[in-house]
């Protein structure tokens, strides 16, 4: 019985003393759950408390990948030390990694839907039948959500469709594979869609209070990202083709641009943005749709750059967080569409080979670059405060008023700092800064894309409910919104893949993507080995650009590929099964 205990502590989704304040059965039985769903509030309450365990995306993800380099790396025994110097455990990953260790938060949300599931078939509610069927299909979706969320970060896990029993045999569990669990996670989802749509459906809409539920498209969208996962380099396993991932692409993003989904290209005011890209990660996606067409889910908080990734000559700002990096610049195209940078002849990378047929210039290197890049990134040069033209620019040079340093974590360690979601105009009395949307249209466009050109090739069109768009037109779509031209037809299969990955690294950039894009491609110890920076120094009015290498970076090894499993709860697995379900490199 002892071993049973250990067990159902591991797997937290069993424990009815469980979050008792969200009405779950209080530990003197005051409230049975046939009284819960069996009053209306009530039931509507129990739904809404198996709300919220996903993890939430934040800014500071980017520093555990190529993107940034985290000011506070010079901070002893900050995360970002422990992180870069490849010191992490499985017993101390949740203290260092970018959201702890959600293993166990969402299993608990997994088993709050389990036990909604079972006790709504057969509740007294009164209740019309589509509401009740706009319950169970909120509820299979977010179960499909939190599943998604566990299999990218740790693989194969155990599936669980129903409450456990109190004595539940632990011992006969198993990891499915992560087909397996991808295969779950489409089937809540057709489930969730088979419901009737409509008001008082499973709708696409938002409606009044109603801004944070699972919709049909927020159903879709994990569809899209969980299959293309699947196929994909390090979790394929023979279950889902990029044929299987390109039909249910295009099926997801049909269905969305069928219904009113739509590319955010609002054009902004000179005073509040540089151009409709930028505006988006700073207006309110709690609109109904109004205004914000593109975004599918914005689970996570406003954040606060300006104080926690900010300029130091902002009022008020504590640190400069996530500082982006030289490759990341180097990976925004010219506005014509070429590469500037072709790659590097020294294996530090410190000596780019320039693309002659660009444009760029090495000593204006910030001049005539693709949109995004001034929507996401304060250089030296960049404007402060926009419609000034003879305003107050960023220094970032030796000596300058946000110059780089290697001593302070409020200034730049990189000659650069973050823009993307930052209002210029929030400061100590207005946060107007944006948040990471955990689901998005342009995600959609790209994990089309990336499937399609994988299974049909670049240019050849996919037909899915009057849609017919290709992997490029699918590419195009989205760069034609930040103003780019379009990639040109002809490319072969591997020309297309290295402009792809490129395309997807600069639109998603800082918003999670690139953290689990280059673990599920396998290309973790290409992409994150160490990170470069630019330090200028002025000669009279004439800056000087050197490039500058940071110290190779421990967390770029293969176990890194994945999240260890908390080490206890595997210990009490390996006690009750003698299997121990640890992921591989993590062994403590």
């Amino acid at each position: 019985m002892n071993h049973i205990k250990n067990l159902f502590i591991f797997f937290i989704l069993v424990s009815v003393m469980a979050c008792n304040e969200q009405l779950d059965l209080p530990s003197d039985g005051r409230i049975t759950m046939d009284e819960v769903f069996s009053d209306y509030n009530r039931t509507r309450g129990y739904l809404n408390s198996c709300y919220g365990y996903a993890p939430k995306p934040y800014m500071d993800r980017s520093s555990y990948t190529d993107e940034a380099q985290d000011a506070d790396d010079i901070t002893p025994g900050s995360n970002y030390v422990v992180w870069y110097g490849g010191n992490v455990t499985a017993t101390s990953y949740p203290n260092y990694s970018a959201d702890g260790s959600p293993w166990n938060s969402l299993y608990e949300g997994i088993r709050k839907c389990n036990v909604f599931l079972e006790n709504i078939e057969t509740a007294s509610v009164y209740a019309s039948e589509n509401e009740k069927a706009s319950w169970k299909a909120q509820a299979h979706t977010l179960r499909a959500l939190y599943y998604l969320q566990l299999i990218k970060r740790y693989g194969g896990v155990p599936i669980f469709d129903k409450p456990l029993e109190i004595g539940y045999d632990f011992s006969s569990d198993r990891k499915a594979s992560f087909g397996e669990v991808v295969s779950f996670i489409l089937q809540d989802c057709d489930v969730a869609l088979a419901f009737p749509e409509g008001r008082d459906g499973f709708s696409w809409d938002i409606y009044d209070n109603q801004y944070g539920v699972m919709t049909r498209a927020v159903a879709y969208a994990i569809k899209s990202q969980a299959v293309t996962y699947a196929a994909s380099d390090l979790w394929s396993d023979g279950s889902y083709t990029w044929e299987d991932a390109t039909a249910i692409n295009a099926e997801a993003l049909s269905q969305c641009l069928n219904n009113g989904y739509e590319l955010f290209n609002v054009e902004p005011s000179a005073d509040i943005a540089q151009n409709a890209y930028a505006l988006y990660f700073f207006t309110s996606s709690n609109d109904q749709r109004a205004v914000d067409k593109e975004t599918i889910y914005h689970w996570g908080d406003q954040m606060q750059v300006w104080k926690f990734a900010g300029l130091p000559t902002n009022d008020g700002m504590e640190r400069t967080g996530p500082c982006p990096t030289q490759g990341l610049i180097d990976s925004y195209e010219m506005s014509n569409g070429l590469a500037p940078v072709l790659g590097y002849s020294d294996a530090d990378q410190l000596q780019p080979i320039i693309n002659p047929n660009s444009g760029y210039d090495p000593e204006n290197p910030y001049a005539n670059r693709d949109p995004r890049f001034y929507a996401s990134i304060y250089y030296n040069g960049a404007l402060r405060y926009l419609n000034q033209p003879e305003g107050k620019k960023v220094e970032t040079f030796v000596g300058g008023a946000e110059e780089i340093s290697r001593t302070n974590r409020r200034n730049t360690r990189t000659g650069y700092y973050l823009r993307k979601f930052n209002n210029y105009q929030s400061g100590l009395n207005n946060n107007a800064d944006g948040g990471i949307r955990l689901f998005r249209l342009a995600e959609l466009y790209l994990n089309f894309a990336e499937s399609a050109y994988q299974s049909n090739g670049p240019d050849a069109a996919i037909s899915a409910n009057g849609l017919s768009i290709s992997a490029r037109d699918a590419v195009n779509a989205v760069r034609a919104r930040a103003g780019m031209p379009e990639f040109p037809s002809g490319l072969s299969v591997e020309d297309f893949e290295e402009k792809y990955r490129n395309e997807r690294r600069i639109e998603l950039a800082f918003e999670e993507h690139r953290f689990f894009d280059v673990r599920r491609w396998n290309i973790l110890n290409e992409t994150d080995q160490f990170v470069t920076g630019m330090r200028i120094t002025m000669d009279g009015e004439s800056p000087e650009f050197q490039r500058f290498r940071f110290d190779d970076r421990g967390s770029a090894a293969d176990k890194y590929l994945r999240y260890p499993i908390d080490q206890s709860e595997v210990n009490k697995v390996v006690g009750l099964t003698g299997e121990n379900w640890q992921n591989p490199g993590w062994l403590d």
